[in-house]
């Protein structure tokens, strides 16, 4: 496992950097790209799957929110006593499409999370014939966090299947690409306490194509939380970006994260692949505490530490 690697060798590409965290994923590596595209036509016809955690979870849209797609335990008789966290989603592209992560948010929802995501059910299972996951538009950082707050009211209210199951305090966002950039806004909510920014990183000089979510470099002052970087490797074209952010925060305790994927990552493999487990463990570490998920990023012998696959740099996590 390597503990450090180069920022700045790609800034040639940062033109095709903007590309890509606008409009999806795309490499100029051709073993990479020719994963990404396997990847994304078996995701077109691959099957929804419950996740690996106690918590079987579905994905449904729900008449209340309706524009947004919602996942969550199938059976709330599993849960006990437990209470349900929350984490809202922003799409790669900023697109409007629900379902556009949903092997990974299944997986995140069923270890005890509703996951809620902007748009329609637009791709994949229960897309409807008419549905067409490119012309879904483009959401906005105030779409991820409507999630946030319709979640919270839904816990409040009587008769809703939701009402007294969340605990308001384990709350996080997440994003990719486009979608990473609003969980960086997003994340300056206070009721935000937990942020992974997956294959996404602040445009320098004030630059950003990125239509649906208008953020800059001085919005990384605002991290109230610990944040992990999740990146594809120097091959992911939103490299320099997120590693650009990585060096310039330095109030909050952060973490870099990269695996040699792609600007696409996991998130659509079945069950979000390794970066869904790496998700996972850092929301339950961060909002739950738990003490065996810590061990994924904290000591010399940290889980993704010692994992050949991943490179790792650290700052505030010992």
């Amino acid at each position: 496992m390597k503990r450090q690697f180069s920022v700045y060798g790609l800034i040639a590409l940062m033109a095709a950097s903007a590309s890509a965290q606008e409009h999806g994923p795309t490499t100029s590596d051709p073993v990479i790209r020719a994963r990404e595209d396997a990847v994304r036509v078996a995701f077109a016809t691959m099957p929804d799957t419950p996740g690996t955690g106690p918590y079987p979870a579905l994905k449904e849209m729900d008449p209340r929110l309706p524009d947004h797609t919602v996942y969550r335990p199938a059976d709330f008789r599993k849960l006990g006593g437990r209470k349900l966290g929350v984490i809202v989603w922003g799409n790669g592209g900023c697109r409007n499409d629900g379902a556009a992560a949903r092997q990974h948010l299944s997986e995140i929802a069923s270890h005890g999370y509703v996951a809620i995501a902007p748009g329609r059910i637009r791709s994949g299972p229960g897309a409807g014939p008419s549905s067409d996951a490119a012309k879904a538009g483009k959401s906005t950082t105030a779409d991820v966090l409507a999630g946030l707050t319709w979640i919270l009211a839904e816990n409040q209210r009587k008769g809703s299947p939701y009402y007294g199951r969340i605990d308001p305090k384990p709350t996080g966002v997440a994003g990719t690409s486009c979608g990473g950039l609003q969980a960086i806004q997003a994340a300056a909510d206070p009721r935000i306490h937990a942020v992974i920014v997956h294959n996404s990183g602040v445009f320098p000089n004030d630059r950003n194509p990125a239509t649906g979510a208008p953020v800059d470099k001085s919005l990384l002052t605002r991290f109230h939380t610990p944040v992990l970087y999740i990146l594809g490797g120097q091959s992911d074209l939103a490299y320099v970006n997120g590693a650009d952010d990585f060096r310039r925060i330095d109030h909050v305790p952060v973490m870099l994260a990269s695996i040699n994927v792609g600007h696409g990552g996991t998130l659509r493999e079945r069950n979000g692949g390794p970066v869904g487990q790496v998700a996972v463990q850092w929301f339950e570490w961060q909002l739950r505490g738990d003490k065996a998920a810590s061990r994924t990023f904290t000591g010399a012998d940290c889980t993704l530490c010692t994992r050949q696959e991943w490179t790792v740099e650290r700052k505030g996590i010992d």
